[in-house]
């Protein structure tokens, strides 16, 4: 292996592990890598980023499942937001402005960042009342917390709310091609009132449904190279999978701490973009 391809590895070991544990996936932080550090093409940086999301999915998803973390009821009930919100976004893809979009979400995130700042002593929330279509649907849970050391019961409230932003992530993604793990984990959080942990492991399980038809095109299209993709998925499985251990280990006041910043970071780069502002 070379110098290169280690280097590729090693950042992509840690994007691995952050992106589980705050449920992003590792495309946050391998895209501006690739480029800035490697000087890689978007395209191919974009195709690899693809990749380490599924990666991060598949690391990270088979041990939050296993430990009855992730809600796959509610993944695959929001999954069908973002799916129907892509479409949409490409089918609108010539009606509006890009840059409208990106500040709108913009704020949308930053709002999300000021919520979850006022919850940072907040473990997990409380007196949450069941939505009527989550007790339809039976979205609501409970895991068996590891920092804590107890059984977590937890509710699902504001289903509509939640199936609203998801939608609205997936038309961002289908417009602008960017991923949404801040607005899934931002949406069950934030939105659905769901506890921390079971919103980023959620996150994890569904963005390798959406990362693996977007990766797809760009598999068609050329613009995945191996000699690329292959460390970067090697490195973020493998980082996926101490996230995911780390993650259980931690409280969620924590994560929040973590997630945060990232929330900030994503929010005043896509008002920059929007006003055209070069960061």
């Amino acid at each position: 292996m070379t110098i290169f391809a280690i280097k590729i590895l090693l950042i992509s070991i840690s994007a691995g592990a952050l992106g589980s544990i705050l449920g992003l996936g590792g495309g946050l932080i391998v895209t501006p890598a690739l480029t800035l550090l490697f000087g890689i093409d978007i395209p191919h940086a974009i195709g690899a980023s693809l990749i380490s999301v599924i990666a991060t999915s598949s690391g990270a998803a088979i041990a939050y499942i296993n430990d009855g973390i992730t809600n796959i009821r509610v993944g695959m009930f929001l999954e069908i937001a973002t799916t129907i919100g892509a479409i949409t976004g490409a089918l609108i893809g010539g009606i509006i402005s890009p840059n409208f979009l990106y500040i709108i979400f913009g704020l949308l995130i930053l709002y999300s960042a000021l919520a979850m700042l006022k919850k940072t002593k907040e473990e997990l929330p409380s007196q949450v009342p069941l939505h009527s279509v989550a007790s339809k649907l039976k979205l609501q849970d409970e895991y068996y917390d590891k920092s804590l050391q107890k059984q977590v019961a937890y509710n699902v409230a504001n289903v509509y709310n939640g199936f609203g932003v998801m939608y609205g992530a997936g038309v961002i993604s289908g417009l602008l091609g960017i991923g949404s793990g801040s607005f899934k984990v931002m949406a069950m959080d934030v939105f659905m009132k769901l506890p921390l942990k079971v919103s980023s492991a959620t996150s994890n399980f569904m963005m390798g449904v959406t990362a693996a038809a977007s990766a797809g095109i760009y598999l068609f299209r050329g613009d995945i190279n191996p000699l690329i993709s292959a460390p970067v998925a090697l490195g973020v499985l493998i980082g996926a999978t101490i996230g995911a251990r780390i993650m259980q280990r931690l409280k969620s006041k924590t994560i929040r701490k973590l997630f945060i910043p990232v929330l900030l970071y994503v929010a005043i780069q896509m008002m920059a973009q929007g006003l055209g502002v070069t960061l």
